[in-house]
């Protein structure tokens, strides 16, 4: 017997880590990927993902806090005056969470866009999930 879900009513985040996915997806965009300091990058990373966290990205999968650092500050230095903007509110489903989000020039349109999806545990960011709508120019 299948039950029908009126869609309107249900809430746009769920479960019992809401608050703490929307912030580490809302975090996330400003201070590891839009971070221009290296030791800030790093300290937000640190609080903010597992040790043993996992990055799917073009170009691939890196490993833990060096290998995110690594990418945030390499993808940073190609577009220093780009800033990340979300693209409506984060929406967190239990242990998961997305986030839309553009990057361009303060005031422009985005340049590019994307969507950041998250698994969570023990409060942090474990598996970071990047789909771009747009590549990077």
């Amino acid at each position: 017997m299948s039950e029908q879900v009126n869609n309107k009513s249900l809430p746009p985040s769920f479960g019992p880590d809401v608050h703490v996915i929307e912030t580490l997806l809302s975090r996330n965009l400003p201070e590891v990927f839009g971070e221009g300091d290296a030791a800030r990058r790093r300290a937000a990373i640190a609080e903010l993902y597992t040790e043993d966290c996992v990055l799917y990205a073009p170009p691939g999968i890196l490993v833990g806090h060096n290998a995110l650092d690594r990418f945030a500050g390499d993808l940073r230095a190609t577009h220093p005056h780009y800033v990340y903007t979300a693209h409506g509110a984060p929406q967190a489903l239990l242990n998961s969470g997305r986030l839309a989000w553009g990057s361009g020039p303060q005031g422009e349109a985005p340049a590019y866009t994307g969507v950041d999806f998250i698994i969570a545990r023990d409060g942090k960011i474990a598996a970071l999930y990047v789909y771009l709508d747009t590549p990077p120019a």
